[in-house]
């Protein structure tokens, strides 16, 4: 996860091109299915992904999934680790080079309210991976709501979102809900542990953090290793914590009250999908009383049924 990534997204969104982000865990195969499900003609990557400390060939996975993908006619390339790679003339070109060529200044694109914006697979865990569609006008509303209401935040704040640029998470909470309410985003790329437990925090303290988003399974990670990180850091500018992802346990819930925002904090504790692109149910900070483990009511116009009661 670097700013190329959100430049992308932003750049396409522009010119009014419909961007599809594939995790970069994804093996060549399942690459190239996206690619020929959503007819991508230009693909934009970097020679290198990092994460924890160890290095993705991620220009080799492209190579082997654009063997099957005739289609595509550009491959723009990140250039990150100075090593030589594999390259295709004609089709593969560097982002440094390119870049400087075009005008500082793009016209965007007048687009219409149900003009897809972009197309984003699902992790495939229940079956082949969807292309869940997200329109303009509904996606970007929903985004910029739930950012402003469920979060609470202002125009001075800074708002952190743990998530990968893969996932539906990153998009709406990294991206576009963040910046449609003109907040500074972060934008984070490591493991909650690497190189240091104190990594998370290390973060919200230099720049002065308001929001923070993470998913249960960091808490419990960093619950595990001590509260000793979280009592190193200065962490008193949050207002806000957020839980994401999953279902969040009371006793990581405690933690993250107690050592994360010193029992002066709002925990929202979000539910939503893919599908639905952003949080459909959640507490709202000062207004609904939390609850740990529990999401407890629905979003603005959201009326949610129980289906199967067991389940």
């Amino acid at each position: 996860m670097t700013w190329h990534a959100v430049a992308t997204f932003l750049a396409c969104a522009r010119i009014g091109a419909i961007h599809s982000v594939v995790f970069a865990g994804f093996s060549s195969d399942l690459l190239r299915d996206c690619i020929e499900d959503c007819k991508s003609r230009v693909l934009i990557t970097s020679d290198e992904g990092r994460r924890g400390g160890r290095a993705t060939v991620t220009k080799a996975i492209v190579d082997a999934a654009l063997k099957e993908c005739p289609e595509v006619e550009h491959a723009l390339v990140q250039g990150r680790s100075g090593n030589t790679m594999a390259w295709t003339e004609g089709r593969d070109k560097w982002w440094h080079e390119e870049t400087p060529k075009v005008p500082n200044y793009c016209p965007p694109e007048v687009m219409s309210s149900e003009d897809p914006l972009f197309i984003l697979y699902t992790s495939g865990s229940t079956g082949k991976p969807k292309g869940v569609v997200h329109a303009t006008a509904g996606y970007l509303l929903g985004a910029a709501l739930t950012v402003k209401y469920v979060f609470d935040v202002h125009p001075e704040d800074k708002f952190t979102c743990m998530a990968d640029v893969g996932w539906i998470t990153d998009h709406t909470y990294i991206v576009y809900g963040p910046l449609l309410n003109g907040v500074t985003t972060t934008v984070f790329e490591s493991t909650p542990v690497y190189p240091t437990p104190s990594r998370y925090w290390q973060v919200v303290e230099k720049h002065q953090i308001t929001h923070f988003y993470t998913a249960p399974t960091a808490i419990r990670l960093l619950r595990r290793l001590g509260e000793h990180h979280t009592q190193a850091h200065d962490l008193s500018t949050v207002r806000v914590l957020g839980s994401v992802g999953e279902p969040i346990n009371p006793e990581a819930w405690d933690w993250y009250n107690e050592h994360v925002g010193k029992k002066q904090c709002a925990i929202v504790d979000t539910w939503w999908q893919t599908e639905t692109g952003s949080i459909m149910v959640t507490p709202f900070p000062g207004v609904i009383e939390t609850k740990p483990g529990s999401a407890t009511v629905p979003f603005f116009g959201i009326e949610p049924v129980i289906l199967d009661p067991v389940s």
